[in-house]
């Protein structure tokens, strides 16, 4: 069957592949599994509520929502009678809320909790074209999104042959859904995004997932992030059961209880989860310690091209493997066939791991407005090159701008920003190629990304610095849990760093170390030596421009509740070099103005905290 409209997925999979568990999500401690024709059943009866209230093509509903199966029968519903589906980020701030609201001409919203209902409703009532909100947990005397399905219930009769023609004539360029862009800088964008823009890009990742059907995925990146949208798609497409897990922190939990055989995360989930397991080796004694540090470092050095492995290599492999990573792959389910990674670059080192481990990240490319995916990695070698974000994908056409600069176009290219039809021009030129915003090369028949355009500075000393890939590297330490790099129109690069306090706890520990709080720790001077140490040892393998000549620690990690970054866990430079600027000046020798967060001086040249 050819899927080019959401709703297609549904059609199909009621003929070819009824499951038992389409879509399931824990809540209150258990499992609750919804079967292929439940999910249609509730998808249709949710249409059929929304015409009974007089929702039509065109029209607007926001939603903002946790991952569960309610999100796909409202997705579904919708796209069945050609609403405009509007999902948000649970985890922006007022301001931003209150601009989407007005700026999506939105006129119903459903949100997941009391707690999200709270934070809309005196927004929503500046809103005049937000007419009603309901919730789909159960709120006092808050409209639960049950009355839309039970009206639709009531109405089957009335709309049932009449959504059969409505179906029918949503086209695959039809607009299904407006997504703003998360931003590190200025106002969220409203991208719009047709049935086929998804579809495309479905079809043409479909067959490079090595996954089957019947086999189970996990969700838990945010159903608003365009990747885990697009690859909830994919997967349902492929006939896999979605389970949904029941918070960010019940994830370790949730993989030993559904044992997946994927699911699609940013690169900073991995790095946490390679950081607690490292933590754990660090625990062994003997050995046992031995062992794992050999394994470690054997994974580290993994090749993609089989003919760059040795055989004794190989050898070393196979018993790491039994010992040592066969129990990393228990950890994490003991079924997992690949790992989707997108959102931000992945550090090749882990990339690497995992592939010695037997885990396949599939990392890609992509931005919200191409649906997301450009290029991927898949498979083995050539297609499959740790540092990559592999091959372009065969219905898209990539060229690099003069200055380097990554232009994409293709069926999954977004139609434009929404009511903003000069940054949509600005965007795609005259030959519909998109201005990605990304410097990258083909090299070895796959797509590599350099550095993001806007995010390069450029030295006092003329050299030009790509700060993505000099965090990158700084990122691999255990002391490092975040770091934004600078130095436009400096003699040398400086760094602000928010300390991975976990790791940092347990070395002032093990070193006698007493402290009060975190910011009395990072003012320490055993600290300050340790961070010293650890970034002279880095900079030994980066170019003389790239490294960090001062730095600053804080007391306090960022997030994206506190602002330091974006829904998608990428920087949000502007906003950090607004709330360091004191540190930054001090670092540069513009101020002795110590004032934020404890800023002192340094112990010497090289280092200021």
């Amino acid at each position: 069957m050819k899927i080019e409209r959401n709703f297609d997925i549904l059609d199909q999979n009621i003929k070819e592949h009824s499951l038992e568990v389409a879509l399931s999500v824990k809540r209150n401690g258990q499992w609750e599994n919804f079967t292929t024709e439940e999910y249609k059943e509730n998808a249709d009866n949710f249409s059929y509520g929304l015409l009974a209230m007089g929702f039509k093509k065109g029209d607007k509903i926001l939603t903002i929502s946790n991952n569960r199966p309610e999100w796909n029968f409202a997705d579904m519903g919708m796209g069945q009678i050609g609403v405009v589906h509007v999902p948000v980020y649970p985890n922006i701030g007022p301001g931003e809320y209150q601009y989407i609201l007005k700026h999506s001409d939105a006129s119903l919203a459903i949100l997941s909790s009391k707690e999200y209902y709270d934070k809309i409703k005196p927004l929503a009532a500046d809103v005049p074209k937000i007419k009603k909100i309901f919730t789909y947990d159960k709120v006092s005397g808050v409209p639960n999104w049950k009355e839309i399905l039970a009206l639709g219930k009531e109405n089957k009769t009335k709309f049932e042959k009449k959504l059969i023609k409505i179906k029918e004539n949503i086209s695959k360029d039809d607009l299904l859904s407006i997504i703003y862009t998360s931003g590190t800088t200025g106002r969220s964008k409203g991208v719009m995004l047709t049935h086929f823009n998804f579809m495309s890009n479905v079809s043409a990742t479909r067959n490079l997932l090595d996954v089957s059907a019947g086999d189970r995925w996990m969700s838990f990146l945010p159903m608003c992030h365009v990747l885990e949208r697009m690859v909830n798609y994919l997967v349902q497409a492929k006939g896999l059961g979605v389970y949904y897990v029941e918070s960010i922190d019940t994830i370790g939990e949730n993989l030993n209880e559904v044992h997946p055989h994927g699911f699609a995360t940013v690169p900073r989930v991995l790095e946490k989860l390679f950081d607690k397991i490292m933590l754990k080796g660090k625990e062994l004694k003997g050995i046992k310690r031995w062992l794992f540090d050999q394994a470690v470092e054997l994974g580290i050095q993994y090749e993609d091209d089989p003919t760059k492995r040795s055989k004794m290599y190989n050898i070393k492999l196979n018993i790491a493997r039994k010992l040592i990573f066969s129990k990393w792959n228990e950890a994490l389910g003991g079924e997992l066939k690949v790992i989707i990674s997108g959102g931000a670059a992945l550090q090749p080192r882990l990339a690497r791991l995992f592939s010695a481990v037997g885990i396949k990240i599939a990392q890609g490319y992509g931005l919200t407005e191409t649906s997301p995916v450009i290029s991927v990695n898949y498979g083995k070698y050539p297609t499959m090159q740790a540092g990559s974000v592999g091959p372009v994908l065969d219905n898209i056409e990539v060229k690099m701008a003069e200055d380097g600069e990554i232009l994409m176009r293709g069926p999954s290219l977004m139609t434009g920003y929404y009511k903003d039809s000069e940054k949509t021009k600005e965007a795609i030129n005259e030959e519909g190629f998109f201005h990605t915003g990304d410097i990258g090369e083909i090299r070895n028949s796959a797509l590599w990304i350099t550095d993001r355009k806007k995010e390069i500075f450029k030295l006092s000393t003329g050299k030009y610095v790509a700060p993505q890939i000099v965090e990158n590297v700084f990122k691999e330490s255990p002391l490092i849990e975040q770091i934004l790099v600078v130095g436009e129109g400096e003699k040398f690069a400086a760094a602000v760093i928010s300390p991975n306090f976990h790791y940092l706890h347990g070395w002032c520990f093990k070193n006698n170390v007493k402290f009060r709080d975190n910011t009395d720790l990072v003012r320490h001077t055993k600290v300050l030596e340790r961070y010293k140490e650890e970034i002279d040892k880095i900079n030994k393998t980066l170019g003389r421009h790239r490294q960090i000549k001062r730095f600053a620690l804080t007391c306090r990690e960022w997030s994206t509740e506190t602002g330091e970054l974006s829904p998608t866990l990428k920087l949000k430079r502007s906003q950090l070099k607004k709330v360091y600027k004191t540190k930054l000046d001090n670092l540069y020798g513009y101020t002795d103005d110590f004032g934020d967060l404890g800023l002192i001086k340094n112990m010497n040249s090289n280092t200021h905290q």
